[in-house]
């Protein structure tokens, strides 16, 4: 799913997971973004580094609708920087689009990070499935029973293998990281909104995710993923969130606008965005 085919005249493709990861015929919009960044990697010829990405997503596309295909316009290229946007198409229709700024790794002249959250590291967590990360990582949940501050869910990640690849570790990782952001805010309103209606009579999806890149991580070695949601009104969520190490090191920051809208009708994901 990371190994992009160049069709030439800047158009790239890559094949979907081999399971619908969630079930619902819709591609999830962390495959597109993940995607993205392994084209960008590739057409520059893996020279820099994806520092961060900006993906708006229009139209659902399908994984019963044939390959997603990757037109990439470069923006500029010089030494310490480059851009691209990069648009997705399926069967002629336009998906998403998103703009991907890379960089050259320099030394440091100043260096500060947060803290990682104080909270239970994985072997004290239960596996539990989710179809919203990248296919095959480990994925435990940490429960935080009673916690304060914005409602956020925690989880800790890891893929069954590593990779020397700078861009594949940050394509898990980006891969990963829109899923949880509507359900953490869903949770808090359980008065009033039945989680179980999401897709059905309640319109749920990822709008825009935007990822920061600011270390390396190893997806081959627990990773805590951070997803908040501070905001939640007019039939939309705002979230935001972060990835870290396990000892502690920031990898990644990241924000995402999505809906959360009552329907009266059958969904239909194509027309529903």
């Amino acid at each position: 799913m990371l190994a992009v085919k160049d069709l030439g005249e800047g158009r790239w493709t890559a094949p979907h997971p081999s399971e619908d990861p969630e079930g619902r015929d819709v591609v999830f919009s962390g495959q597109m973004l993940a995607q993205m960044i392994m084209v960008s990697d590739a057409a520059g010829g893996h020279q820099k580094e994806v520092k961060s990405v900006h993906g708006v997503f229009a139209r659902a596309g399908n994984y019963s609708g044939g390959p997603i295909e990757y037109a990439l316009d470069p923006m500029h290229s010089g030494r310490a920087w480059a851009s691209d946007t990069i648009t997705a198409f399926q069967g002629g229709r336009l998906l998403a689009r998103a703009l991907l700024l890379l960089n050259t790794v320099e030394p440091d002249v100043m260096r500060h990070a947060p803290e990682m959250p104080a909270v239970p590291g994985p072997e004290a967590c239960e596996p539990r499935p989710l179809g919203m990360a990248f296919p095959g990582l480990e994925v435990r949940f940490v429960e935080r029973p009673g916690a304060s501050g914005p409602p956020a869910t925690y989880v800790w990640a890891r893929s069954p293998q590593s990779y020397d690849s700078v861009a594949a570790n940050q394509a898990v990782i980006g891969w990963s990281e829109p899923g949880l952001i509507i359900g953490a805010a869903m949770a808090v309103h359980t008065d009033t909104v039945d989680f179980g209606q999401a897709h059905r009579s309640i319109s749920t999806g990822v709008i825009s995710h935007t990822a920061h890149f600011h270390d390396h991580g190893d997806v081959g070695d627990w990773l805590l993923f951070v997803h908040e949601a501070p905001y939640a009104g007019h039939g939309r969520v705002f979230g935001n969130g972060s990835v870290f190490t396990r000892d502690g090191m920031l990898v990644s920051t990241f924000a995402q606008d999505s809906m959360v809208r009552a329907v009266d009708r059958e969904l239909d994901f194509r027309r529903d965005m």
